[in-house]
């Protein structure tokens, strides 16, 4: 992507004017967005992007500059701007780079850029066919992603990595209306795969599920309002953890003691029945990949055990503030973001109980089948997250669908409320925010009760 000469003069220069540790970025991306509303094409983009970014750091600074110009002389003059903002010359001396090729455990069959774009239109067509399919339903807007992304990453310590991570997704939102009133269901299964996705998710059933939900709702009565038993049902359930607990866990807010995690290593922090991880290795797995954006391996990371916290995500930079190894969590959006410590593929671990078993043992509660989005204060962990399909539990059984329930909490609390773990482990996608951009997540539980937890709704 760059010739390695180059590499090596880009990185000397930020040393030879104040840095003590260098770092290039160096991207390619080409992509594919397509938005299909009421089965009518009404956006198709193909995307190029390549460019550099250059770090920097000096003891516990970092200095962090973009270019999409990769001429020599641009990248000279950029990466000794980089060291001269550090200000303070060191006599450091850059390793020779040894170039590592990955083990790559995300094998593609069908790369996405090499697929037409008929093609990919007809499984949104197939989409949208699923999700009209109820008699409520008034829109259906489909949306179609991929992307393949090569990266080559190198610093002064000697890394020299090159990896390819390629992404495929298909979002369905359907709106049903009755009677005045509109509800929204939703699915956006993805994966770090080419089109060979398609044979493993069916797009007329990712239609039909937002499709059916949307029916459902409308028709459905308000939520109570109140503080009971709520269960999550698994997948994107794992989102409130994700927010309220996950992003407590990366070194962006722990390093800084911004979090509610900090300096609670081998504390009970959760239920004892509570475990979960992070793990970037997972084969094919949306939020994976083979090396992370600082071109370390990347790990699957023990957050908590059995209420006990074992650990933190850490990038490269905080891993210097906070005196421990990077756990290969750096991550960006692209080229023009630097790293920071980010989430993967990050879930709870699955329990004993069949997820019968806990909805049988609740008398009466909130069953949170579908969760919507939400907002979180990171430094506190409270959060508030929309039910998009929710059900009432009475007397141990599920009953009618329930409209308008928006779950209230903290997110340290909630982990501590968790009294029954299901065996049924599933995950689902998302696109996480931070201050490095947007990247692919996976967030996952099991089926889980939390034994009391705020519930606004209506009063009866």
């Amino acid at each position: 992507m760059l010739d390695r000469n180059l590499v090596m003069d880009v990185l000397d220069a930020v040393l030879h004017e104040g840095g003590d540790f260098a770092e290039i970025f160096v991207e390619r991306k080409k992509s594919t967005s397509i938005v299909m509303t009421n089965g009518k094409v009404e956006e198709a983009t193909s995307k190029l992007e390549f460019g550099v970014g250059i770090r920097g750091f000096r003891e516990d600074e970092q200095i962090y500059a973009s270019t999409n110009d990769v001429s020599r002389d641009a990248l000279i003059s950029l990466a000794r701007d980089v060291g001269k903002a550090l200000k303070e010359k060191k006599d450091v001396t850059a390793k020779e780079l040894e170039k590592v090729t990955p083990e790559n455990r995300h094998l593609i069959r069908y790369k996405p850029d090499e697929a037409s774009k008929d093609e990919k239109v007809r499984i949104m067509h197939l989409a949208h066919e699923g999700a009209s399919s109820f008699p409520t339903i008034v829109q259906v807007v489909v949306r179609y992603w991929d992307y393949v992304q090569n990266v080559l990453i190198a610093n002064t310590e000697g890394t020299y990595v090159e990896d390819e991570r390629v992404r495929t997704r298909l979002m369905v939102s359907a709106v049903a209306s009755k009677d005045g009133v509109s509800e929204r269901g939703y699915d956006g299964p993805g994966a770090g795969m080419g089109l060979e996705f398609f044979e493993l998710v069916d797009p007329k059933e990712v239609g039909k599920k937002a499709g059916r939900m949307a029916h459902k709702m409308v028709n459905a009565e308000f939520a109570p309002a109140g503080t009971m038993p709520v269960i999550i049902a698994n997948g994107f359930g794992g989102v409130i953890f994700h927010e309220a607990c996950g992003h407590a866990l990366e070194a962006t807010s722990v390093a800084k003691g911004a979090s509610v995690f900090a300096g609670k290593l081998g504390q009970k922090i959760a239920s004892e029945v509570v475990s979960a991880v992070d793990d970037a290795t997972i084969p094919n797995a949306w939020g994976s990949a083979n090396v992370d954006d600082e071109g370390t391996p990347t790990q699957r990371t023990v957050l908590i055990e059995n209420g006990i916290l074992k650990g933190y995500l850490v990038d490269k930079f905080n891993s210097r503030k906070m005196g421990v190894p990077s756990t290969g969590s750096g991550r960006r959006e692209s080229y023009r973001y630097p790293p920071t410590s980010r989430m993967s593929n990050t879930f709870i671990l699955p329990g004993e109980y069949h997820p019968e078993e806990i909805i049988a043992a609740t008398d009466y509660g909130l069953y949170a089948k579908t969760m919507g989005g939400g907002s979180v204060n990171p430094g506190t962990g409270e959060f508030n997250f929309a039910v998009i399909e929710g059900y009432l539990i009475e007397k141990g059984r599920i009953t009618k669908p329930v409209r308008g329930a928006i779950l209230i909490g903290k997110g340290w609390e909630v982990i501590q409320k968790i009294d029954m773990v299901g065996n049924d482990l599933a995950r689902g996608q998302g696109m996480c925010g931070s201050i490095s951009g947007s990247i692919p997540a996976d967030v996952g539980q099991p089926t889980i009760r939390v034994s009391e937890l705020i519930v606004g709704g209506r009063n009866r």
